[in-house]
């Protein structure tokens, strides 16, 4: 769900634009990007960059870290380049304009901890809107694609964490199994306690942690109001205004 087309979103400590992006700012990357667990990452890869978002939470998260956004889409990368260098944290944000198939064959840098809102439609008819497609739809990355550059790029003991719709992250975990990597964290969202679940949250690894495995489900709005519930105030707190 978008949150806003303004061309410029502000969070608590710092701002993004995204007059130029194929992808405005939606739910699902503050989602992710308030979820995500990088407290012990040196190096950060975020596939799929877009705006920057979900690189600048992680920034504001961890202030050790190092962070590489991958973006194929160059107007979206120029806009991430520009997000990062008006930053706090710019001299540890950078943008590869690059596909990940052919970052991942590439880059020299293993990484700690990999995130990614990934492209979720395996098919459908198309957009009239070509960068959106390219976003959205699994033409320029299939999810084997993406398991394959993940298992380049992810150091023996890194995590990797990513956001779905629930059918679509369900067969992606199937996937992800069947890659010999283990789920370690598992959360569904729901919009309101009264409706199904939209969303899947999940980190996976190649090695299993012991007695680590958490599952559970947060609610985004109160039954009936257009208002927060306290448990989604309180993981998005650090960022929205």
């Amino acid at each position: 769900m978008v949150l806003t087309k303004e061309a410029i979103f502000r969070f608590k400590k710092f701002e993004v634009c995204q007059s130029n992006s194929a992808m405005k700012i939606s739910s699902d990357g503050v989602l992710l990007g308030a979820w995500v667990d990088v407290s012990e990452a040196k190096d950060i890869l975020d596939i799929g960059t877009g705006t920057g978002l979900i690189s600048l939470m992680c920034a504001q998260k961890n202030d050790e870290a190092n962070i590489v956004g991958v973006e194929i889409d160059q107007a979206s990368c120029l806009e991430a380049k520009s997000n990062f260098a008006n930053s706090d944290w710019n001299q540890r944000l950078e943008v590869v304009s690059d596909s990940i198939q052919s970052f991942g064959k590439t880059s020299e840098t293993k990484f700690d901890h990999i995130v990614s809102n990934p492209p979720f439609f395996s098919g459908g008819t198309l957009s009239d809107n070509q960068p959106k497609n390219v976003v959205r739809h699994t033409i320029k990355l299939a999810h084997g694609d993406l398991l394959l550059a993940i298992r380049r790029l992810l150091k023996p003991n890194g995590k990797v964490s990513m956001i779905l719709p629930v059918i679509e992250g369900l067969r992606f975990i199937e996937l992800v199994e069947r890659y010999r990597f283990y789920i370690n964290r598992k959360t569904i969202m729901r919009p309101r306690a009264s409706k199904p679940s939209e969303r899947v949250l999940f980190e996976f690894s190649p090695m299993r942690f012991d007695d680590s495995y958490e599952e559970n489900e947060i609610v985004m709005y109160k039954e009936g109001v257009k208002e927060y519930t306290d448990q989604y105030k309180t993981l998005t707190d650090n960022f929205y205004l």
